[in-house]
């Protein structure tokens, strides 16, 4: 039988909604861009600062950090149609001032990106 599907054909009906709790935030995707930040309200009233556009990286040079400026995305591995996008995410390879450079963190998650050298 078919998921969510009784013997006879009919269907299972959940008994109640889900909780705010058991919610799943909608998906965020950090574009190439002039930096724009927003304010999130998680759990427990903190916030967090989310990054949705950005072109300015933190990369780690010869073990120094600096701010460098996003030219493009090269490659993504979770799927190639978003380099094309210049989407910003989490082992994504970009093309800085400084040279090729791999971004290490979730700037979706984090307010920011950090990135490292590619030889």
């Amino acid at each position: 039988m078919a998921y969510g599907r009784k013997i006879s054909g009919g269907r299972y009906h959940k008994q109640r909604k889900n909780k705010k709790y058991e919610l799943h935030n909608p998906e965020r995707h950090t574009l190439l861009g002039e930096t724009k930040t927003k304010q999130l309200r998680v759990r427990g009233g903190s916030m967090k600062t989310i990054i949705l556009k950005t072109d300015i990286a933190n990369v780690v040079i010869k073990g120094k950090t600096k701010q460098v400026k996003i030219t493009k995305v090269e490659e993504t591995p979770a799927n190639r149609f978003y380099a094309r996008q210049n989407r910003l995410m989490k082992g994504a390879v970009i093309t800085t001032e400084a040279g090729k450079a791999r971004i290490t963190n979730r700037p979706s998650q984090e307010g920011q990106i950090n990135a490292i050298l590619v030889q």
